[in-house]
This record gives structure tokens, sequence and C-alpha cells, in this order.
């Protein structure tokens, strides 16, 4: 669907020509109709990458569409996806399918442990496929890069997996901001309570298990340097360990940050610390802190003024505004925005919740004029694009960006006080050579961008 829109045909035009009503009864595939023709059923062709856990979510968000081919290395997590779609074919490798299916295939929705994001979706984005990738983007500021790049230059259309982004609440929160709501932004407290940290499990690296017959092990650890197989790291369970996960940072910060980003248009940060108690980033170099307190300095942008960011991981929690009132409770996971004439707090995803505090401000509040347009959900959102040959609200242009604010904070964890001075024009720290080589981590030898 790369070509202009006058080489639409209609499902009704199509249906006259020469093929006739037999194909109203037929999955017609995109590439034999030609580019910009949408087949009669005006269905996408979808594969699925990892279809157990959160994949299994995401595959009944394009249930809608035709599920051609589902790709995991885990048969006993896949086999209820599998169950579900028994017409799909079926792939333990990503690459076999793609080699085998290629020309069957519209879109990909990308849903593997974070390690894995980056050549997946690049392998789909390389072939012309739309993408949908669940967040974080990458696993890598380097990947991140590489896959706005690419998305750029196949012409696809991206979306990431911060849902909160299609809601109403993030608008709402962004036409506040916008209104001056309370005045220009000086301050955010950002925070998610999870606990993504194996501390107390280090030791139980050495010990030596049996992989499972069900798991495909190596094509598991995909890019990821060589290990043996321990439990400890899946299904799940990985997003603790730093070589396969971005723990709670990288989870959380494309869903609490995402309003504040979009509403200030914050962009990329000039500094970057890090702050965790009990950690010692070598020592423990293989999970990440209990709790991080991770500090950033946003530049002045346009009229906005610089802003400085605090993200409160874990264990470290949101401080309480002064003027919230006493029966109301700061979120476990959620932001604090502070502006020089009041203040907003909101939830989880998307601005949920969204409030200005104290109570008497959002009563008096006028509601200013809805100017951004609402959307009917993420994966709607990214579907129609496809049709439409438009792009969808969250693509890689701008949760690439998004993504990279919690890998600098990853970063900063490893270089643990230090104050970093990010150049994000050129995508390296400008005071330690030491932090520049986490940029862009080897990968294992017969894997690539």
């Amino acid at each position: 669907m790369n070509e202009s829109s006058n080489k639409r045909t209609s499902r009704r035009e199509f249906l006259q020509g020469a093929m006739g009503a037999a194909a109203a009864f037929t999955i017609v595939p995109r590439h034999v109709l030609g580019a910009g023709v949408t087949p009669p059923s005006e269905k996408l062709n979808i594969a699925c990458i990892g279809v157990g856990g959160r994949g299994a979510a995401n595959l009944e968000g394009v249930s809608g569409e035709n599920i051609v081919a589902l790709c995991d290395v885990d048969m006993r997590r896949s086999g209820k996806a599998f169950e579900k779609y028994p017409k799909a074919e079926r792939y333990r490798d990503f690459r076999k399918m793609f080699d085998a299916m290629e020309e069957k295939i519209d879109a990909v929705v990308v849903s593997t442990p974070d390690h894995t994001h980056a050549v997946a979706a690049m392998a789909a984005i390389k072939r012309g496929k739309h993408v949908y990738c669940e967040k974080p983007l990458a696993h890598s500021i380097y990947e991140i890069r590489r896959l706005m790049a690419a998305a750029r230059k196949y012409k696809v259309v991206t979306q990431l997996g911060n849902q909160g982004h299609s809601f109403d609440r993030i608008r709402m929160f962004c036409e506040w901001i916008w209104d001056g709501a309370i005045g220009n932004v000086q301050q955010v407290h950002a925070a998610c309570g999870a606990t993504n940290s194996r501390l107390s499990d280090l030791s139980r690296l050495q010990e030596r298990h049996e992989i499972p017959a069900e798991l495909d092990w190596d094509l598991w650890l995909g890019p990821a340097q060589y290990r043996p197989y321990n439990p400890m790291y899946l299904p799940g369970k990985w997003r603790a360990w730093m070589p396969f996960g971005s723990g709670t940072i990288g989870d959380w910060v494309c869903h609490v940050v995402d309003p504040v980003f979009w509403a200030l248009r914050l962009g990329s940060p000039n500094t970057v610390r890090a702050r965790a108690r009990a950690y010692d980033p070598k020592k423990h170099a293989d999970t990440f802190p209990m709790g991080t307190i991770v500090e950033y300095e946003f530049p002045a942008r346009g009229k906005r003024r610089p802003v400085s960011l605090t993200w409160f991981g874990g264990i470290e929690k949101l401080p309480r505004p002064d003027d919230l009132e006493p029966d109301r409770k700061v979120p476990n996971t959620g932001a604090i925005v502070i502006g020089d004439k009041g203040k907003i707090m909101y939830g989880s995803h998307g601005a949920n919740g969204a409030r200005i505090i104290p109570e008497e401000k959002m009563r008096a509040y006028k509601q200013p004029r809805k100017i951004l347009p609402r959307v009917k959900g993420h994966y709607r959102d990214w579907l129609r694009a496809i049709k439409e040959e438009g792009q969808a609200g969250s693509n890689f242009d701008y949760g690439g960006p998004l993504t990279e604010i919690a890998q600098l904070g990853i970063i900063a964890m490893k270089m643990l006080g230090q104050k970093l001075a990010w150049d994000g024009e050129n995508m390296r720290f400008t005071n330690s050579d030491e932090a520049n080589q986490y940029i862009n981590p080897p990968y294992r030898q017969g894997w690539m961008l």
C-alpha cells in the first residue's frame, strides 16, 4: 500500500471487474492485486510474532483481520493461539516465516521479549510490511534509531503498543496543558511501583536446568549473548533481567510519560542521572535495582521553558503534593505535573483519572475546546492508517524517542550517580566513553538488523 490513493480500487469496483462474483468469496492477497489496491475482503493478512502472554492480547486486538501466520519459539505458551486460529500457518523462526510467506503477509504484530523486538520488526519492515510493536520499541538506542529510519525508508505504517496513546484522556490532558490550565510546566514526577528486579536470585544463575522440549532456547535468545537456559528467565520473568528486558522503567515509561511527552513536546533530554539504594551496577549487572530515581533535564523548546522530569521506580514512590487533599491517594503508577499556576495528577495509562489539584481548582476550571481528533482504539488506529495510507498516532517517529527516554535511564543505572550529558542529535554522551558503549551493545554471531 505504498502507492497513492488514486490507484486504490474499491471493493465494489473490484467485484464488478474481471474476477466477477467469485471474488466476493475469496481472500485475494494484495500482491496479486497490485500496490494500493484493497482486496475484496477489505481485510489485511496479518502475521503475529510472539503469541503467548501479552502477544495473545495483541492477537485478539487484530483478530478482525485475516490471521495468516503465527510464530512463537515456545509451543506450550502458544498452544491456545494455535488452537484458536487453526488455519494460520505455524512457525518457530520468524525468518523462515518470512521466507515462506512474504507475499502473503500485509502487516506484522511483534510481541516478543524486548531483546528481540528490533530484529523481528526490522525483518518485517525491510520486506515492506506494516508493523505494530509492543512497547518498549527496542532494547537499545541504536536499535530504536535504526527502526525509525527503516520505517521511513520503506514507507510502512507503524504503531508502538502504548495503548493509552489512543485514549480520550490523553488528548484531554494535552488540551488542558495547551490551554494553560496549570501555567508553564516546570517539573514532572512520574512513577511505577512495579519492582522488576531479581537481586535475590542472582546466585541461582549458576544452576543448570534442562531445556523444555517445547522451547527453542537458541531462538528465544536471538541476538542476546548466549547463556544457559534457566527457568528464572521465562515466561515473563525476562523483564527483570537486563540482557532481555528493560525493567520497570522500560515497561512503564511508554505509558506514564506519554501524556507529558506529547503535551510538552519533550523530545530528547540534555542530561540524565540515576540513583539507587543497595545496588552495584557492576556486581548486579544482570538485573535491575529494587527501586530507582532517574532525573532528566529537557531543554527549552519553542515557547516552552526547560522541564525537569524525575522517574520513581519500584520501591521509590511519588512525593505527595502539599496541596493534595488528605483523603486522596497519590497513585502507585502515574504522574504529578507541576506548573507555575497549579498541578495535575493522573494515573497509569494515557493520563487516566487526570485531575487538577486541589479539587477546588478542578471544579473552577472551564474545559477548553476539543482540538485533537479522538480515535476508536489503538489497534484500530493502526489498521485504519494502513487501509487509508496514513500514519498511526504512536508511530515509530513518536514512539521511538519516547522509548529512548527509558533506554537513557537504563544506561544511567549502569553509570549510577553520574550525570550524563546526552547529545541526542549525534546519539552520543559527550562526557562518558563508557556510557557510549551501551548505546549499541553487540549482537550474538548470526544475528543482525
